[in-house]
């Protein structure tokens, strides 16, 4: 599976001229395609060579030896902990010739630049934004079936949960935002899941007008009179799942009217984008910001503004491609295979705040709503 997910990029590298690309994952800089390439959970360099060789550089050679799939492994320790000797260190390996492209992250700092040019001086050394990330980028969105598998079981554990807290909220057994964040900490570990996909915001109605509310969550009563918002993830086998929950008791007229207005805008977004990948449709084409300014137009006609993206996408991170914003620097054309969220918004300053957010799959047989999330009235 990582030997053919390899295999893309070894072709990209071939048509580029690159004879090394180098990936980081350590605490300085995140990055999930060492683990989309090679099934190392972190903490380590992954070097891709132009003879279709993957050489691995990990702190914990005991977890490498367990999860990675690559060529070669060698010890980060073997070059002092130093990116910049390891770098040295793999052109020397895979007999990188003078003049030789390396290609590094594009997140790397200028300073950080400057060193690998001085170790790499025999090399022509390429930072950039359009480069080997892209491409990764572009085949992380689009997942395979071992991805496939892994977001279903993702999803089904997600909706046992949801569950339980519409239930345990209803009854309740969760009265506070730590009450119901905890329960969600316990209840995903108890499924052999990794853990949460990014920390839970749990804001009851006092503090639900905020996007993301600040702190996370507090000891606050939660689902009390007005609206309270819940957005988590839980993480299974490395891969996210996000949803948005809205639950409500006793709401104002202006409440029960954002409230509709973002069950219509999911309703809107998901019709759309299941006409345009209805089976039928051998070619479908759907351009990610034309779905995000349907949402606007229709939010617009009842004078409230989203503040937000309409959604994203989901895998080993919480908020990957593509991405359906309204920007005009949005290029993403949604395709099979794609995972993302569609999540309407509405918070006001007085009246809090209310979200609708699923997990969308594109499959052949068309759009599938994967979560089950929901305005949950009390």
């Amino acid at each position: 599976m990582y030997a053919q997910r390899r295999e893309k990029i070894y072709n990209w590298m071939e048509e580029e001229g690159i004879a090394l690309a180098i990936f980081e994952d350590h605490e300085c800089s995140r990055d999930q395609s060492v683990r989309y390439l090679s099934g190392q959970p972190g903490d380590a360099l992954l070097l891709l060579s132009s003879s279709r060789k993957a050489l691995l550089i990990p702190w914990d050679i005991n977890m490498a030896a367990l999860y990675a799939a690559v060529d070669d492994i060698i010890p980060y320790n073997k070059f002092d902990l130093d990116p910049y000797l390891a770098a040295c260190g793999a052109a020397a390996y895979f007999k990188v010739p003078y003049g030789g492209k390396i290609e590094i992250p594009p997140a790397t700092p200028y300073p950080a630049f400057l060193k690998y040019v001085n170790q790499l001086s025999d090399y022509d050394v390429l930072c950039r934004t359009d480069g080997v990330k892209t491409i990764v980028d572009a085949a992380r969105a689009v997942k395979d079936q071992h991805e496939i598998d892994i977001y279903r079981s993702c999803s089904e554990k997600t909706n046992e949960i949801i569950g339980l807290l519409e239930q345990n909220v209803a009854d309740n057994t969760l009265k506070t935002e730590t009450d119901v964040a905890l329960f969600i900490e316990a209840e995903c570990r108890k499924r052999s899941c990794d853990g949460t996909g990014f920390t839970t915001l749990a804001a009851g109605p006092s503090r639900s007008f905020g996007i993301h509310c600040f702190p996370s969550f507090t000891g606050a009563p939660f689902a009390a009179k007005g609206l309270s918002i819940l957005d988590f993830g839980i993480v299974f086998q490395g891969y996210t799942s996000d949803v948005t929950l809205t639950f409500v008791r006793a709401p104002s007229k202006t409440q029960e009217k954002m409230l509709s207005l973002i069950e219509a805008a999911f309703n809107r977004a998901f019709s759309i984008v299941a006409e345009a990948f209805a089976p039928e449709n051998p070619s479908p084409a759907l351009p990610a910001r034309d779905l995000a300014l349907a949402v606007d137009v229709l939010f617009k006609k009842h004078s409230v503004f989203m503040p937000h993206g309409l959604g994203h996408g989901i895998g080993l991170e919480a908020h990957e491609a593509p991405y359906l914003r309204r920007t005009q620097t949005n290029t993403y054309v949604l395709e099979r295979g794609n995972i993302f969220t569609i999540e309407p918004g509405l918070y006001d300053s007085r009246h809090g705040g209310c979200r609708l957010e699923n997990d969308i799959f594109l499959g052949e047989q068309g759009a599938e709503i994967l979560t089950r999330s929901k305005i949950v009235r009390l």
